[in-house]
């Protein structure tokens, strides 16, 4: 049985920097898909009303399927042995696929609608077990390839530091790359397609050097468990299932990111406002990334992650109160709140990654595939249920395109992207008061 290369041979520096640009390369990815591809369907595919109904069910379905797949994905990864490891061969082979399809995501064809809409789903679907096969074994890949939790911590911290300053670059960035590759007056779908094409391989290939400038732990669980064996394993792993619980419930967090665009609109009757608080969110999340591994020596991680939660629960609601009428105002108590989120991004995938430890201290089996796969699914889960939220504060408030805007309706919003996230919050500190290391509270 081939065994992993040992840690020593490349410094931590070097895989720290490796990994830092992996993830900043696959978040470009991520942000060109979920940011642009209703834009590109109707502005420049041209799909119908009723066409783009059924985009919004391809998504949703396949999202469904990408969650589920998530902690297939795992158990698969916790039982691959090979000469580079369990996780490193995921990351080789998954950089063409999703390098190609997320190219393909912007190559519609001018053909027919329905075909065009075959051609979506099936595409849209494949690009997302594609993206999953990359994706977890990334994160389990910082688990393994840092066995010192405090090199691990600052690790975690400048992905998430750099995923937020590339979704901010990949926002802004996009549309006029786009426009440049063009070669015409205005934007093309062969212009789109070109910038996409060129992203995702640039993307693919930072992603690349976590394979080739990381390498995992060695580790004496080295046992070939059944796929029951590993659930079960999961199952039992009480701290890590309250970091999810407690992820899940704190889903308020993200409502601000899912409907600041349409709330701009609402509230402003601009939705270039969003740019302002888009960028305030992002600007929170990249200082606190780098505080957090500063504030982890002064307290606890348990302690930090509910200390950051109540703390954000209290900044929602002073936001209400102050209302949104100053659009300065608004910028920084939503700078503030990023802050929080910052600490909360950070500290959670360092808690599943000492979650992981504990149990193989405790049981002699490292599960850190279908561990950190819980990771990536309460990320979709979270991000599902704060857009489902959002559209039933909207529909609510008897928001559609062309509306007349009353104060009623812009109240109504203007609580589903404040108080909902305030008691999201409360609801998250929760869990964590119960999540403890090695049988002790932490």
């Amino acid at each position: 049985m081939a065994t992993t290369t040992s840690v020593r041979a490349i410094s931590p520096r070097l895989q720290g920097n490796a990994i830092v640009a992996a993830g900043f390369g696959q978040n470009v990815i991520l942000t060109t898909v979920t940011t642009f591809i209703l834009v590109y369907l109707i502005q420049y595919v041209h799909i119908s009303t009723s066409g783009i109904a059924v985009v919004t069910t391809i998504i949703t379905v396949a999202k469904i399927v990408d969650a589920v797949s998530d902690p297939v994905m795992g158990g698969i990864i916790d039982r691959t042995r090979s000469r580079w490891g369990k996780l490193r061969p995921f990351i080789l082979f998954s950089a063409v696929p999703v390098a190609a399809l997320t190219g393909l995501l912007f190559s519609v064809p001018d053909v027919g609608e329905p075909a065009q809409l075959v051609f979506f789903g099936i595409t849209y679907l494949l690009w997302g077990l594609a993206y999953t096969v990359c994706d977890v074994p990334f994160w389990a890949l910082i688990g393994s390839a840092f066995p010192d939790a405090m090199v691990r911590t600052r690790v975690v911290s400048r992905v998430r530091a750099f995923g937020a300053i590339s979704l901010g670059l990949a926002t802004l960035g996009l549309p006029y790359l786009a426009q440049a590759l063009s070669f015409a007056p205005s934007t093309t779908t062969d212009g789109w397609s070109r910038a996409v094409f060129l992203v995702a391989l640039l993307g693919m290939a930072l992603f690349l050097l976590a394979f080739f400038f990381t390498r995992e732990r060695e580790t004496a669980a080295t046992a070939r468990l059944s796929f029951r064996q590993l659930f079960g394993t999961l199952l039992r792993n009480t701290s890590l299932l309250m970091v999810l619980l407690g992820s899940v419930l704190g889903f308020g967090r993200n409502i601000v990111q899912a409907g600041g665009a349409v709330f701009a609109v609402i509230a402003y009757g601009e939705p270039a406002y969003f740019t302002l608080i888009g960028a305030a969110i992002i600007l929170g999340i990249v200082i606190a990334a780098f505080l957090t591994p500063l504030l982890l020596r002064l307290m606890t991680s348990r302690t930090l992650v509910i200390g950051s939660s109540l703390v954000g629960s209290a900044l929602y609601v002073a936001l209400y109160l102050v209302g949104f009428r100053s659009i300065l105002g608004m910028v920084v108590f939503i700078f503030l709140t990023g802050l929080t989120l910052g600490i909360f991004l950070v500290v959670q995938a360092t808690m599943i990654a000492d979650a992981v430890d504990d149990a193989e201290a405790r049981t002699g089996v490292r599960n850190d595939g279908i561990s950190f796969a819980t990771l990536t699914f309460v990320s979709k889960i979270m991000a599902a249920l704060s857009v489902l939220v959002f559209g039933i504060f909207v529909v609510w408030a008897g928001y559609e395109d062309g509306a007349t805007i009353t104060p009623q309706m812009q109240n109504i919003v203007f609580a589903s992207i404040t108080l909902v996230p305030a008691v999201s919050c409360v609801a998250s500190a929760v869990p964590f008061f119960f999540y403890r290391l090695g049988g002790r509270r932490l």
